[in-house]
C-alpha cells in the first residue's frame, strides 16, 4: 500500500496518453521519479526491479523512483502516463484492510495532520463508473498540462485530486467486495451510512429509514451500531456537528445559517446538541477561532 501525504503538492514534470496499435514493447529506464500508469486498453507487460506485472484495461501501476524497468512482452496498448516527484509517499502494510477502508468513510471522524490517502502500487478499477470517471479526470489534466506555464500548479492540484479519487476508489471496492460476504442487514446498514453522507442537511427520520431501506429501524439501527459503534441518530449528529464546526472556523456565517446548512431548523436545538458533542456553545466556539 503507497500512501500520499495529501498536505503537500506533487510536481508534474510529464504526462500524456499514448496509443499503440502495433505490439510494443516499453523500452528499459532508470529515473528519479514516481511515475503513474493508467491502461485504458489493450495490454503493458513491464518488470521493475525483476517483479514483472501484466497490466490491462482499467489496471492502476506506479513505478517508482531510481528503480530499473522495462517491458518484457509485446503488446498493443492505450494508456496514460504521469511522471511526478513528491517529497512524502510511503509503504505502508496494513493488517486489517476492511477497518482501515470503513475509518476512511467514517468522516464524522477528526481529520489528522498529515493527512494521507492510500491505495496499492497495482490494482484495477473495477468499478465501470470510477473508471469513466477517472479517464475524465485523466483527461482535463492533459488539456491544462497542455496550456501555459501557470497552468502547471493547477495541474499538480488535478494529480492530488487523482489520488484521492483513487484512493476512494480502492476502497470502495474493497467495502463493496467485503459487503458481499456480509448479512444483508451489514449491507443496508453500510448503504445507510453512504446515505447519511450524502443527504445530512436532509430531515432523516426512523420511519424515512425503515421506508427507503425496507427494513425495521431498530434492528437497523443494532447492526449499524455494531458496524459504527454509535446509534444512526448519534451518527447523524456527529456528522452535522462535525460539518458546523468547519463552517463556524472557516466562514463568516452566523450561527442559524450554519445550523440550517447542516442540518438542523432549530438553532436552540442545534446549540443543545454542538454543546453536547463539542462541550462549547456554538458562539463561544465561533469566538475562539
Amino acid at each position: 500500500m503507497l500512501a500520499v501525504n495529501m498536505e503537500l503538492v506533487p510536481t508534474v514534470t510529464f504526462l500524456g496518453f499514448v496509443a499503440y496499435t502495433s505490439p510494443w514493447i516499453h523500452f528499459k529506464r532508470n529515473v528519479d521519479e514516481y511515475i503513474l500508469y493508467i491502461i485504458k486498453s489493450g495490454e503493458l507487460h513491464i518488470e521493475e526491479n525483476g517483479e514483472r506485472y501484466a497490466l490491462r484495461k482499467g489496471d492502476v501501476f506506479m513505478l517508482e523512483p531510481n528503480l530499473d524497468h522495462e517491458g518484457f512482452e509485446k503488446h498493443v496498448c492505450d494508456y496514460y502516463y504521469i511522471h511526478f516527484k513528491h517529497p512524502d509517499i510511503q509503504t505502508v502494510h496494513i493488517e486489517d484492510m476492511e477497518s482501515y477502508a470503513r475509518s476512511f468513510f467514517l468522516e464524522d471522524q477528526e481529520p489528522e495532520a498529515g493527512c494521507s490517502h492510500g491505495f496499492p502500487k497495482h490494482f484495477n478499477l473495477a468499478n465501470l463508473n470510477a473508471r469513466s470517471q477517472v479517464y475524465n479526470h485523466l483527461n482535463e489534466m492533459g488539456q491544462l498540462y497542455q496550456r501555459k506555464n501557470y497552468n502547471r500548479s493547477m495541474t499538480a492540484l488535478k494529480l492530488a485530486e487523482l489520488f484521492v479519487q483513487l484512493s476512494r476508489s480502492y476502497l470502495a471496492e474493497h467495502l463493496q467486495s467485503a459487503r458481499k460476504r456480509s448479512t444483508k442487514g451489514e449491507a443496508t446498514a453500510y448503504e445507510l451510512l453512504d446515505y447519511i453522507h450524502q443527504h445530512y442537511p436532509d430531515k432523516i427520520t426512523g420511519s424515512d429509514i425503515e421506508a427507503r431501506f425496507d427494513c425495521n429501524f431498530d434492528y437497523l439501527n443494532r447492526i449499524f451500531n455494531k458496524i459504527t459503534g454509535c446509534s444512526i441518530t448519534h451518527y447523524v449528529n456527529k456528522v452535522r456537528v462535525n460539518r458546523a464546526r468547519e463552517l463556524l472556523e472557516k466562514t463568516q456565517m452566523t450561527i442559524g445559517e450554519v445550523a440550517e446548512l447542516v442540518g438542523f431548523g432549530d438553532i436552540y436545538y442545534f446549540s443543545k446538541v454542538f454543546k453536547k458533542y463539542v462541550g462549547l456553545s456554538p458562539a463561544y466556539y465561533k469566538g475562539t477561532r
